[in-house]
């Protein structure tokens, strides 16, 4: 998810940590990996739908932005004339080639003062369908593509669905409690949930994997890397990190698998059947992640629909958005 606001696109605009060929690496080090293929393989149609979404959620926001006419006198400063009312905004105010940051405001951008003290929650989600700009959507949907297609294929669409979305909404509310100053936009959030879901899944199905330690560590750099590049400057990283933790505990509530040889006692007598679906851990992971889940969702809308900012409760915590450096600043409060 990036964050932007007027003064942000003008000093460096909008940047996105989505970076599709890593992910992607991790789920094929990971799904290689499994011990055992089970029966059912479904067929990808959701997460295909949700990047036709977020394309057409972007033609329309460049269409609504109109440069040309917003920027009546400056109409030389928009970038792709050719395309009329769907050119792009100067890139002195928007380097990722989008549109201008009152369009997203207008189409729901996600923005402290609306959600809280114009009561516009619904900010939360639809902020989840808009995108900076081209950049920021091809670097997202390559990475949807690549980590979405293969866990829906393994999971169904039901799953990974509940996964993408709640993940989107569990980013903006941590990305809300703490960035006041900026609207952010974006599906990285639903996307680290997807990856957060990944490494839930590795620990939850253990028992199945083979090649356990190389899968492992395959996933976690990938994941710390993602999660580094949320440092710099205009990068939403409560976003992502939001949105990992959300999908890390929808991962031990969805995505168990059976343990190895219970399918195949369907094909003895009746009574015969000494082994239980799921081992006992998998259960005490579900129960406890479900709780966590509630609980965690729960305090954070309160907190965040009283008003209250996340600093006041961690004064270190602006460090996992953004470092200061010799070359930027961090200056969002």
């Amino acid at each position: 998810m990036s964050s932007m606001g007027g003064r942000d696109l003008e000093s460096g605009g909008t940047k996105n940590t989505s970076r599709a060929p890593p992910q992607a690496a991790a789920v094929s080090s990971s799904s290689s990996s499994y011990a055992y293929d089970p029966e059912t393989h479904w067929t990808s149609w959701l997460v295909p739908m949700f990047v036709v979404a977020n394309i057409a959620v972007f033609i329309v926001a460049m269409y609504i932005n109109d440069c040309p006419k917003n920027n009546i006198g400056l109409q030389g400063n928009c970038v792709a004339r050719f395309l009329g009312r769907f050119s792009f905004q100067p890139l002195r105010e928007n380097p990722l080639l989008g549109p201008s940051s009152s369009t997203l405001r207008k189409m729901g951008g996600l923005e402290w003062d609306n959600v809280v003290n114009k009561h516009q929650a619904w900010r939360l989600v639809t902020c989840i369908w808009l995108h900076a700009g081209i950049i920021h959507l091809l670097a997202n949907m390559l990475s949807l593509v690549f980590i979405g297609i293969r866990l829906e294929q393994q999971f169904g669409f039901v799953r990974i669905g509940i996964i993408y979305l709640v993940s989107g909404f569990g980013g903006s509310v941590l990305s809300t409690l703490f960035i006041r100053n900026n609207i952010s936009v974006g599906a990285s959030g639903a996307l680290f949930g997807l990856l957060g879901a990944m490494l839930s899944e590795l620990f939850t199905n253990w028992t199945i994997y083979s090649n356990k330690a190389m899968a492992l560590i395959t996933l976690l750099v990938i994941i710390v890397i993602n999660l580094a590049l949320g440092i710099l400057p205009h990068v939403d990283n409560f976003a992502h990190i939001g949105g990992f933790l959300t999908g890390f505990l929808l991962g031990f509530i969805l995505l168990p698998r059976p343990q190895f040889g219970w399918l195949e006692q369907r094909h003895l007598p009746a009574g015969v059947r000494l082994k239980s679906k799921y081992k006992a851990y998998q259960y005490v992971l579900w129960i406890l992640s479900l709780l966590l889940l509630i609980a965690g969702l729960s305090v954070a809308l309160v907190m965040l629909f009283r008003g209250e900012n996340g600093y006041d409760h961690c004064h270190w915590c602006h460090y996992l958005t953004c470092v200061p450096t010799s070359k930027w600043k961090c200056n969002d409060t």
